[in-house]
């Protein structure tokens, strides 16, 4: 058994600053460890803020072994918690849309870059990662990462299941009138699929519009966790059984009974 935490925080427009952010994620990781999670995860751009425009987005982008991923890394040594966090990442090819897993001993253990972008929102200011499937072991589960707009695609998803990712960690920034990608698709990709999903966004009751709804569903499609019905900030936790994966896998075969050799591009 593997219990997650999902931190939903509520915007505020002035938590873009990078020591400020570490001191909130340090308070949030103790509770998680108090609540017993072994990772916590976060939403799209944690650390930043997401839809800041591509002037602040770049005055704030770091390298992915800068002294914000030193920060994250102190604080999962220090409470024996994984982190999910996401920022833009300044490289020479442009900025990426990341997330970075680090694992409780404080190590990388990977790094994602979204992969499909959304509108201009994200075209105006980032470049695509190329790399679809990236995985860590955490605990016994195999965990996979993607951004938000990603798990809107089946085929990503999928890729996951057929690489073998038994938690797929989707943080996110869902806007209203959204909600059905968080209602309806959310729970339908794990079940499809197998898995179990995290899906983690923010909340902002202001013209920011995001509309909150982080759960976590199971591969039989059920809600581990939910934040439906919440206003403002929460931390949820769930308890993922691995076991659950082979008695969904069992009962729904899906992936047993695929036939690529019919698909053809669409494989």
């Amino acid at each position: 058994m593997t219990r997650v935490a999902c931190w939903q925080p509520e915007w505020v427009t002035s938590r873009s600053h990078r020591d400020e952010f570490l001191d909130r994620l340090a308070r949030i990781a103790a509770g998680a460890a108090d609540g017993g999670a072994t990772l916590l995860i976060t939403p799209e751009m944690s650390a930043t803020g997401y839809h800041l425009g591509r002037t602040r987005t770049a005055e704030l982008a770091e390298p992915a072994d800068g002294a914000l991923a030193d920060g994250v890394r102190a604080i999962a040594e220090r409470t024996g918690v994984a982190i999910v966090y996401g920022w833009p990442e300044s490289t020479g090819e442009g900025i990426y849309n990341s997330v970075q897993l680090v694992d409780a001993d404080g190590t990388v253990a990977a790094r994602y870059r979204k992969t499909h972008l959304y509108g201009q929102v994200d075209r105006s200011v980032f470049v695509p990662g190329e790399q679809l499937v990236v995985q860590a072991r955490i605990g016994s589960l195999t965990v996979g990462l993607v951004v938000c707009y990603d798990v809107e695609f089946p085929e990503t998803v999928r890729a996951h299941a057929l690489a073998g990712t038994d938690l797929l960690v989707v943080p996110t920034a869902l806007v209203r009138p959204w909600e059905i990608v968080a209602r309806t698709l959310l729970p339908a990709r794990a079940f499809e699929s197998q898995l179990f999903v995290a899906y983690v966004n923010w909340y902002s009751s202001g013209p920011e519009g995001y509309c909150g709804l982080s759960a976590v569903a199971g591969p039989d499609g059920r809600r581990r966790a939910d934040a439906a019905g919440i206003v403002g900030e929460t931390l949820l936790f769930a308890d993922l059984d691995h076991a659950a994966l082979e008695t969904a896998r069992l009962a729904t075969t899906y992936l047993l009974d695929r036939r690529p050799d019919l698909y053809g591009a669409a494989r």
